[in-house]
């Protein structure tokens, strides 16, 4: 049976932690969803694992959308939210709709995700969750903003954008948001949220006292060449490929 935001909501009011692991791809996303993942994200960093970028912001409305069908397809019981990428949602409510609508209906996914909390994205975020769109929310180090952020650099660590932080995600919450990514913040900060919180937060880089945990799958599998500081692979997969094609190409030259 496939998971629902309801049963995101259910995991944080019974103490539940919640799995969330990012998806690309059709193969990959069996495998997770059959691991028991609760949420699987088409993240916007597909720009960087998959697509060779240098950051989230390239990556277009139509090549997430081709990631999230295939994704979609492969998940059988988790929820699967797509991030809305830069530059088609933040411009209007209205443009929000009609990208997000697209998620829904051309791709298949289940909800979307946006980064910030202004009061312009709260307006916005209202706007989808009235009109049947669930939304999950993305503050602290929102990698769509990392030239205004000045870099990849942990936020609210001081007492002033601590307080601002918490604020900003009463204000998601209260727009409608079914949950909050809360990325490379202090763990107290997102302990204290969390607390504040009657929604589910996904922490990654935040600790552990957030409502669950979300990490970029290729760092997690030891697929990258710059794990974040607050990623602990939990395999070297990279180095595993390596030396498998590397046996397979002697096997191939020697004829055997």
């Amino acid at each position: 049976m496939a998971l629902t935001i309801r049963h995101i909501q259910n995991c944080h009011d019974h103490g539940q932690p919640i799995v969330a692991l990012t998806a690309t791809e059709y193969t990959l996303a069996q495998i997770l969803d059959r691991s028991g993942v609760d949420l699987l994200l088409v993240g916007d960093s597909l720009a960087m694992v998959a697509l060779g970028h240098k950051t989230t912001l390239p990556v277009s409305v139509e090549e997430m959308l081709s990631y999230t069908r295939a994704v979609v397809r492969g998940a059988q019981r988790a929820l699967v939210i797509a991030d809305l990428p830069f530059g088609s949602y933040e411009l209007s409510p209205e443009q929000a709709f009609g990208t997000a609508s697209r998620f829904l209906r051309e791709a298949g996914a289940q909800g979307v995700k946006v980064e910030g909390g202004s009061p312009a994205m709260a307006e916005t975020v209202a706007f989808l969750v009235e009109r049947g769109i669930p939304v999950l929310g993305h503050l602290g180090l929102t990698p769509q903003a990392v030239h205004q952020l000045g870099g990849f650099r942990q936020q609210a660590k001081t007492p002033e954008a601590a307080h601002q932080l918490e604020q900003t995600a009463l204000r998601l919450q209260e727009a409608g948001a079914f949950a909050l990514v809360l990325e490379h913040i202090p763990d107290e900060v997102a302990a204290h949220v969390t607390q504040k919180l009657a929604i589910a937060t996904l922490g990654i880089g935040a600790g552990p006292h957030c409502s669950g945990q979300i990490l970029v799958t290729h760092d997690l599998l030891g697929l990258t060449e710059h794990c974040p500081p607050f990623v602990k692979p939990v395999l070297d997969l990279k180095t595993m490929i390596h030396e498998a094609i590397v046996t397979f190409s002697q096997q191939v030259r020697s004829s055997s």
